[in-house]
């Protein structure tokens, strides 16, 4: 008698991935493109969506769907920046966020009247790399606290990235962080790898941030 084990896991993750795509064709739909930060905790995502929202926010309309392990406290932090919905989803324990969410937290958008949606996905590089969220695009963002072999330690995470925001650069003075050795361990993995240097605390680098936010709104995103 053979025997065939069909793992649990391979059945969740086809149910998402076909989330995933109606999410895509319905953002595609009204013409929003979607990216899925991802980072470690601590390396700044949600204070950089914090000083997009305030910078941007009577320019650009963006929604913001943001995920947490227990809390809704990065939500509250940001929206303070936008009369806009955040729409907080609290995983309970789960290490990402999954396309039915974003999925559900959608129905709450008008994406007629949106012309970008911000992911910010749990801190973490290892569950979010596998899970598509119907997104435009991933951007994996770390900081010059966190060591130069982040992206060799978390491979897929920046392989699976088409972007990456470098955070924090105003520490470079302070800390012993390579920054050329960085950019050539995350080019190792993923040699299409497009980088943007900031400081969210500062300010520092937001403008060429900001002028690929509207990249993505005047023209479609690679994805």
């Amino acid at each position: 008698m053979t025997v065939r084990r069909i793992e649990v896991r391979e059945r969740v993750m086809a149910k998402n991935d076909e989330i995933a795509v109606d999410v895509r064709q319905r953002l595609a739909t009204h013409g929003v493109p979607a990216l899925n930060l991802v980072s470690s905790p601590g390396s700044g995502k949600t204070l950089l969506l914090e000083r997009t929202l305030q910078d941007l926010g009577d320019e650009l309309r963006m929604a913001v769907v943001t995920g947490d392990v227990q809390t809704e406290n990065d939500a509250d932090r940001l929206a303070r920046w936008t009369d806009r919905l955040v729409h907080a989803v609290v995983t309970g324990g789960a290490c990402h966020l999954d396309a039915r969410q974003v999925a559900t937290a959608l129905e709450a958008l008008d994406l007629d009247d949106t012309d970008l949606l911000f992911v910010e996905n749990v801190g973490n590089l290892v569950c979010p790399a596998s899970w598509d969220l119907g997104e435009t695009a991933k951007v994996v963002l770390f900081s010059v606290t966190e060591g130069e072999d982040k992206p060799l330690k978390y491979p897929k995470m920046f392989r699976m990235a088409r972007y990456a925001v470098l955070n924090k650069v105003d520490l470079l003075p302070h800390v012993p962080f390579d920054l050329d050795r960085a950019v050539a361990c995350a080019r190792e993995v993923n040699p299409e790898l497009e980088f943007f240097f900031t400081s969210a605390l500062t300010g520092e680098g937001t403008a060429a941030w900001y002028d690929f936010l509207w990249s993505c709104v005047h023209t479609p995103v690679r994805s």
